[in-house]
């Protein structure tokens, strides 16, 4: 990751400390606070952020990402539905909006995502497809996207989630269609289309060591030895407190990190059962510093993002009714308990 100066880290340390209510005077603020990137980077890790289009309007929100992260993510601007409703026809304007703002903001981009099986346009899942047709669809997709954003992102989330829970290839459009060479027929065309951006695999449930990490492993230890372009793998840890914490993460990390592989924490969250209590908020500051441990244990994970930084514009409320609170910002944009535990670990 690029160094930077002193300057931007006291600006973006007071920029934060100001949207949080915790300024003092500003040097004396920026010695006991600096951001949650500033204590990263003393690690050589990033500490990242998703984000959305709709909250950029939101500017109490946009300070606080801005100031805090190094790291940001696209949620969904970058996704196939977004930029090519229609085929062949190609429309950047989210995806770019988050990229020019993380510029702005002198922040890298995790790039997300091009190959899933989720958040396909129409015009893709009603298809008739021959083999030979939808491969050259993907691969005119990955190339053009990677091309746009050639030199503007860190690393790219080429396939996201290729695998069921029990290891066995999920039954996509593009296995169904291309079988399972379509994994490094991708990764081959995106490191054609930018060689110099780091090009990961990503997943959910693959936090512990069981099936569907070891389908992972598997995977990319093939991919490896054929010599495919593989620079990492994201975990996205999406957790919740009632299904136990992934005790097992970091030697997951590192066996990982085995095979040449960087690792990184890519979309955490830690839901609970609402209403949310202070024991379970105190629940969920314990598992935030035992992730951010673990990564910092592991000399070849690279960073830790979470997925959006705030409840106010969580997504896990819409998708698991009477659960939520999952982020170290509540809806107020106020830090709760995760948010010290997340100092604490990277101090």
């Amino acid at each position: 990751m690029p160094s930077k100066s002193t300057r931007l880290r006291v600006a973006g340390a007071l920029a934060a400390l100001v949207a949080t209510g915790l300024a003092a005077p500003a040097a004396q603020a920026h010695e006991r606070q600096p951001t949650l990137a500033g204590l990263a980077e003393r690690h050589g890790r990033y500490f990242g952020s998703a984000t959305d289009n709709p909250e950029l309007t939101d500017s109490a929100y946009t300070r606080i990402l801005g100031g805090e992260f190094d790291m940001i993510t696209p949620g969904n601007g970058m996704k196939w539905y977004a930029t090519e409703p229609q085929q062949g026809v190609f429309d950047w304007t989210n995806g770019d909006q988050i990229v020019n703002l993380a510029r702005k903001n002198h922040q890298e981009v995790r790039a997300h995502t091009l190959v899933w099986h989720s958040q396909l346009p129409d015009w893709l899942t009603s298809g008739q497809w021959t083999a030979s047709r939808l491969r050259a669809v993907l691969k005119k997709h990955i190339t053009t996207e990677i091309r746009h954003y050639r030199g503007k992102v860190y690393s790219w989330d080429v396939v996201n989630e290729a695998f069921n829970e029990d290891g066995t290839y999920r039954e996509t459009l593009w296995y169904k269609t291309l079988g399972p060479g379509y994994i490094a027929d991708a990764l081959r065309w995106a490191h054609e289309a930018d060689p110099h951006a780091k090009l990961y695999l990503n997943d959910y449930n693959i936090e512990a060591v069981g099936p569907k990490s070891d389908a992972y492993y598997a995977l990319a230890k093939d991919l490896k030895a054929r010599g495919v372009p593989l620079d990492g793998i994201g975990f996205q840890a999406h957790l919740a407190l009632q299904y136990g914490y992934p005790t097992s993460l970091p030697d997951n990390l590192r066996r990982f990190s085995g095979l040449g592989l960087d690792t990184a924490l890519t979309e955490v969250d830690v839901r609970m059962q609402l209403p949310a209590t202070e024991e379970k908020l105190a629940e969920q500051a314990s598992w935030y510093r035992q992730l951010t441990e673990a990564c910092l244990a592991v000399r070849r994970c690279v960073g830790v993002t979470i997925w959006d930084y705030t409840d106010k514009y969580s997504w896990i409320p819409a998708f698991f009714p009477g659960e939520g609170a999952a982020l170290p910002w509540d809806e107020r944009l106020d830090p709760k308990p995760a948010y010290q535990a997340l100092r604490e670990a990277l101090r």
